[in-house]
């Protein structure tokens, strides 16, 4: 039975995005608190906006929602994600980070000091790709920028865009990021296929981006920088990670093979303690706790909103301003957009837009590989760029607590990869014709 247009279905969403955005904005720039996005409880904002919906559509009881609710949490795509969410935290709490810095080190000992930058942006692409984090790049490779240009001259702003822009790209292509893990469960395609999707619209981006890099700093000469010592032993089972992904494995057969390697090499260097492994572990598990309540919550909320109509009506709206089947790819990727301008979050954007695209890629006749890689996309193109973004944050603090003052608006003019990866995005909608499936 097809449900009435209900735009006050939608409500709930609307609570949760004042809330969100409107505490988001007094925390960080009235209150001046640091990170005050990030400061707001997001599970309890989303028990409120739960809350709205089951006090709506007074025909149907209370435990009839309860039911409803229980059939979107018990989706087999949303246990899916919350599975490979764990065993991929288990695998960063495992292998640690300390492969990220003997990568930086082991290509700045190799490549003239004059392409440091350059390498920095090649450095962070690869380092977030393995790690499935933008986050942790940027606080591993931040510093290690800082002192690049510290000892070089290059502009601090670019060096620390450099490292954002080379995050995002893996944040928007690896396969443990939490951000693919959403798009791919949420669309029902393989990673795989997203990646092959999305590989060819980032890597143009990614190109031009270099060709940009290295055309601002070839012609310096910086000076002799610190190069500190490097394991690339410990890379090992990041390799392992992403080849496997690449080639196809099961992603839950990646991330067991990376977990194993990762407690034999840590465990042989000596990096870690046998006694702390399972600790380690633990530790990272629990890092993903948020996402998944997340996406938990966001699960029932939505189910409900379904239920109310509030879907259709949001469908109808959206059919009427995009026509066809190009002009519906656009609409993806800008409402995943506008909800990451909402939440400042790229994972929660996707996961609170993922039933909603889902409908439009049957309605637009878009593959569902392609409507991951546009939600993907999209989000981390805007995560990328905003100011109050988690990674502008992390990356501005850390510049601060070596001592070096830049602000959010002075890296934004240097933020050539996610700007490049828009116009890529563009250019493979309107411009790449589509290739024809064969069933």
């Amino acid at each position: 039975m097809e449900k009435k247009n209900n735009y006050l279905a939608l409500l709930p969403i609307m609570v949760f995005l004042v809330l969100y955005l409107g505490m988001g904005v007094l925390f960080e720039y009235i209150l001046k608190i640091e990170m005050g996005f990030y400061q707001i409880p997001i599970v309890v904002i989303f028990l409120i906006s739960i809350i709205v919906a089951c006090l709506q559509n007074r025909k149907v009881k209370f435990d009839d929602k309860l039911f409803i609710m229980g059939q979107g949490v018990g989706d087999k795509n949303i246990i899916t994600m919350l599975l490979i969410f764990f065993a991929a935290g288990a695998f960063v709490g495992i292998v640690g980070r300390s492969g990220a810095e003997s990568v930086a080190y082991f290509l700045l000992s190799v490549i003239p000091p004059r392409f440091s930058v350059v390498v920095i942006f090649i450095v962070s692409c690869f380092i977030s790709t393995a790690m499935g984090t933008s986050c942790g790049t940027i606080t591993l490779i931040v510093p290690i920028a800082i002192a690049i240009a510290n000892a070089s001259g290059y502009p601090i702003a670019l060096c620390v865009a450099s490292v954002i822009g080379g995050a995002m790209f893996g944040d928007n292509l690896s396969f443990i990021s939490d951000t693919t893990i959403a798009a791919c469960n949420g669309q029902g395609c393989k990673m795989k296929d997203k990646f092959r999707t999305n590989f060819w619209i980032a890597l143009p981006a990614a190109v031009v981006t270099i060709i940009i890099i290295t055309l601002l700093t070839v012609t310096k000469n910086p000076g002799v920088l610190d190069i500190k010592e490097y394991d690339l032993v410990q890379i090992i089972p990041y390799v392992l990670v992403l080849v496997g992904g690449i080639i196809g494995i099961n992603v839950f057969l990646v991330l067991l093979i990376g977990i194993v390697s990762g407690c034999l090499i840590m465990l042989v260097t000596g990096a870690v303690a046998p006694t702390d492994v399972l600790a380690n572990m633990g530790s990272g598990v629990t890092g993903m706790f948020e996402t998944s309540i997340v996406a938990v919550l966001v699960a029932a909320m939505c189910a409900l909103i379904r239920e109310n109509g509030g879907f259709e009506a949001l469908l109808y709206g959206i059919r009427k301003l995009f026509k066809g089947k190009k002009s519906g790819q656009l609409g993806v990727g800008l409402l995943v957009g506008a909800m990451n301008i909402a939440t400042a979050n790229n994972t929660v954007a996707i996961v609170m837009a993922n039933p909603i695209a889902k409908q439009m890629s049957e309605d637009y006749g878009i593959t569902p590989k392609k409507t991951a890689s546009l939600l993907d996309t999209f989000s981390c193109i805007f995560q990328g760029i905003i100011p109050y973004g988690a990674q502008m944050l992390l990356a501005v603090s850390a510049a601060k607590t070596l001592g070096f003052t830049v602000s959010a608006f002075d890296i934004i003019p240097f933020l050539f990869y996610p700007f490049l990866l828009l116009l890529s995005s563009i250019i493979f909608i309107f411009i790449i014709p589509d290739k024809k499936n064969n069933k």
